[in-house]
């Protein structure tokens, strides 16, 4: 299913297809996924014949499997960068975050995807790194090699405030609610001064 644009009202949208998952996908992201239910099985192979993306928004009530009652506004497109066979043999894919979107509306194929109508949310400006917080940069730095496969491919950017953000969101252990709260976050330098406490307190509890 290609992304598709539209006119409402004053705003253009587009519509996409939604995958909800009791995950928060951040822009430059990596997310691993394994397929099995039909109606992604299909979502997975149009996107990767048409090249084109799919939505990841949090799941608020309900289940990955089956309908899901509520999920939140703001999400991040997914692009599949990997595809592969898992042991157990179902599809696993690899994805990448790219742009952050909200929810206009939301409606259900017969198959049960999810599809829905977004905005575009503007993309953080590249912000530089505050020197106060130069150390989150050097923790990073010296994390992400160890994370393994996942994040080898990924673009590094350490003077990057927004991208530095983004990063500790996500591999901070926070609630989801607060993941998603960072995700919706518009300052960078906000949300470093968000996140920076967390790391003090995680240093002096190690």
């Amino acid at each position: 299913m290609k992304i598709s644009e539209q006119a409402s009202g004053s705003e253009s949208t587009v519509q996409i297809p939604l995958f909800p998952l009791h995950t928060v996908l951040f822009p430059g992201g990596p997310l691993p996924l394994r397929i099995f239910e039909r109606r992604y099985v299909d979502m997975v192979r149009r996107c990767m014949r048409e090249q084109s993306c799919f939505g990841v928004v949090l799941i608020n009530t309900g289940n990955e499997v089956g309908p899901v009652s509520s999920t939140a506004d703001v999400g991040t497109t997914a692009r599949i960068i990997d595809f592969y066979q898992l042991p157990d043999g179902l599809l696993g894919i690899t994805c990448r975050g790219e742009r952050r979107f909200r929810v206009v509306r939301r409606w259900q194929q017969p198959d049960g995807l999810n599809l829905a109508e977004v905005t575009w949310l503007a993309p953080e400006p590249p912000v530089d790194l505050p020197v106060q917080y130069a150390h989150l940069g050097q923790l990073l730095r010296q994390v992400l090699p160890r994370l393994g496969e996942l994040y080898q491919g990924l673009a590094r950017r350490f003077d990057d405030a927004s991208w530095i953000g983004y990063r500790l969101a996500e591999l901070l252990p926070l609630s989801l609610p607060d993941k998603q709260y960072c995700l919706e976050m518009e300052d960078p330098i906000a949300r470093l001064d968000r996140l920076a406490p967390l790391i003090g307190e995680r240093e002096e509890d190690d």
